[in-house]
């Protein structure tokens, strides 16, 4: 079963519909690559997916244990290199709210950020830095 339907629609941009949703993603070339830079760009979109990814599990596991992370935001630095033009490390950075998490909560957010699908799924040579900042 199809999941997404993308379309090229010329000038370096792309449209990608779920298809259970109908929910639509617009991706344009980044400036530094011949684009118009007025959309995330593929490669911006893997980085945003390791980090929601990140979050969904982490979400998921603290439902689990009962405490919550809502609120929690993350600020992403994708890094390329240029020959051959790759993504070679994505650095998280999680600011978690200010609740005052245990020693073992951190643990639990730890472990589920750094084995959510999308981690687990790339490629080992690009290097994923997280860093949490609690506030708590």
């Amino acid at each position: 079963m199809i999941t997404i339907e993308t379309i090229y629609e010329g000038d370096l941009r792309t449209r990608a519909r779920h298809i259970h949703s109908g929910m639509e993603q617009i991706t344009d070339a980044p400036l530094d690559n011949n684009g118009k830079g007025q959309a995330f760009s593929p490669s911006d979109l893997l980085a945003a997916s390791l980090g929601s990814c990140m979050l969904t599990i982490m979400g998921i596991a603290a439902r689990t244990h009962g405490f919550n992370i809502d609120t929690t935001r993350i600020q992403i630095l994708k890094i390329m290199a240029p020959s051959p033009r790759r993504v070679v490390e994505v650095q998280i950075k999680f600011l978690m709210p200010e609740i005052k998490y245990s020693m073992q909560e951190r643990k639990i957010l730890d472990l589920a950020a750094r084995t959510c699908p999308v981690a687990l799924s790339l490629h080992p040579d690009i290097k994923q830095t997280i860093e949490f900042q609690y506030s708590g």
